[in-house]
């Protein structure tokens, strides 16, 4: 059944003493856009929309939509894989707001330099790793060839920018869906705000029905997929608007001459919860570490972290969720530095709240030790360099612009808050043997981190070191 008749059957079940199939059967004679008008959007029963789920490929999106896409707390899916296709078929993306103009020449040279280099360097680097690891007799020659092929495209997906063509399947409940359709036609971003248009078109339209041609059916469903939310989905500016007020904040309060070093991954003390929330404000539309910015507003008079607590609700409307900075009070906040490759696979963790901050070139980027093994390391280090430094320079480019040709490479920062099953699961998962190195290295260190503090608790992780490796194992 389409997501909205599903969702009103299984509203009227807990509502009625029919069975469910008499609710089923009364439902489909039954218009479902009068119960969704009434109760959803007038009465406000959001639980409902949480009834009905509905499955959406969105393709040919960049990396940098696909991460603003599965940003939700609420979210099931799966992205095109790195590890398992090669990207290099399907070239970049070009802003429309460039297209035509002077900027967009050397935007395509930039995106070509590291779209070259991800394929040129295949070769070598898949020489070093065949080398390096024979195949045993015991496992067959496609098995261990596909093996090393995920290995090295491990490495040289280091390469990809952000403006890549991916692909993401997600499976939702119509409540996220609306949530996700009102956030992307908010965003700043012009690629994103064309996707929620053609999500509203989408839940406009019958859906693709495969099944019948397979099997030669008859019965077609010609209903809209959710035509009541695509009549009331609209834009929510709270978020975007209260982004930019923070940030104004940040310029007029947050002086530092620079950005402070800091670990990889750092676990602060819990500390007083006003000064957590406005910490978290600051930090996601910052590049500076939770620490350097928690130092400055610790010293901060009460009145004055009220202010920023004040401000970032001034915008908001009658239905719309605190933002999520808000959740506030977590046991185990770790500030977390590393590259934009690793931190997709990481994203994924629903269980915690994830705080990114604006991706960027202020912090670097990491190599891969395969490249410095292969002998690599100085022609690879080069392109990063030189390709950094072009986007810096890039005239006529937005902040928007210049994040679709930052590489997974580059370094990034987020700050992930969570409880102690949270942190156990994302560092036994992510330090198996089977798992990218980047991410490996990254649930390590947060064992390490919880272990210093809470020797006990530490203990009771069952993670892997970074240098136990099993490389055939995928």
């Amino acid at each position: 059944m389409p997501p909205e008749k599903s969702a009103y059957a299984l509203a009227r079940y807990s509502r009625s003493p029919d069975s469910i199939e008499e609710s089923l059967r009364w439902v489909h004679e039954h218009s479902s856009e009068r119960f969704w008008e009434q109760f959803y959007f007038a009465y406000g029963h959001g639980s409902i929309a949480d009834l009905g789920h509905v499955t959406i490929c969105f393709e040919n999106i960049t990396e940098l939509a696909a991460i603003h896409i599965e940003d939700e707390p609420l979210w099931d899916g799966q992205a095109k894989s790195s590890r398992y296709q090669d990207f290099t078929k399907t070239g970049v993306f070009i802003p429309p707001e460039i297209k035509g103009s002077m900027t967009e020449a050397p935007f395509l040279s930039i995106a070509e330099q590291l779209t070259s280099a991800y394929a040129s360097f295949y070769e070598s680097v898949n020489a070093y790793l065949l080398q390096c690891t024979p195949r045993p007799e015991s496992m067959q020659v496609a098995t261990y060839e596909r093996t090393m092929k995920a290995r090295t495209l491990d490495v040289t997906r280091y390469f990809l920018p952000l403006a890549s063509y991916t692909n993401v399947g997600q499976v939702v409940s119509i409540r996220t869906l609306e949530k996700q359709i009102s956030r992307l036609l908010a965003s700043h971003i012009p690629e994103l705000v064309a996707i929620g248009k053609e999500l509203l078109s989408a839940c406009r339209s019958s859906p693709v029905n495969i099944w019948n041609e397979l099997v030669g059916g008859n019965h077609v469903f010609n209903e809209p997929l959710a035509p009541t939310l695509a009549r009331h989905a609209k834009a929510r500016p709270y978020y975007h608007e209260t982004m930019v007020d923070l940030t104004q904040v940040v310029r007029e309060r947050l002086r530092f001459k620079h950005i402070e070093p800091a670990d990889s991954v750092e676990l602060f003390e819990p500390h007083h919860p006003l000064d957590e929330l406005v910490v978290t404000l600051l930090y996601r539309v910052s590049q500076y570490s939770y620490r350097q910015i928690l130092r400055t507003v610790e010293s901060w008079l009460e009145h004055e972290k009220n202010e920023i607590v004040e401000l970032s609700l001034r915008r908001r409307g009658p239905y719309d969720e605190l933002l999520r900075e808000f959740h506030s009070g977590y046991a185990f906040v770790f500030d977390i530095l590393m590259d934009v490759g690793g931190w997709r696979d990481l994203h994924r963790h629903r269980r915690c709240q994830q705080i990114p901050q604006e991706f960027t070139t202020v912090h670097g980027y990491e190599v891969p030790k395969e490249f410095e093994q292969a002998g690599l390391d100085t022609p690879v280090r080069e392109i990063f360099n030189a390709v950094l430094k072009d986007i810096d320079e890039l005239q006529g480019a937005s902040v928007t612009v210049k994040s679709y040709l930052l590489p997974f490479a580059t370094r990034m920062r987020c700050l992930f808050k969570m409880d102690f099953a949270e942190a156990e699961y994302i560092s036994r998962l992510r330090t198996g043997v089977k798992g990218h190195a980047s991410y490996r290295r990254i649930g390590w260190l947060m064992k390490e981190r919880l272990a210093e503090r809470y020797p006990f608790l530490g203990d009771q992780i069952r993670a892997t070191h970074p240098n136990v490796e099993d490389t055939l194992t995928r």
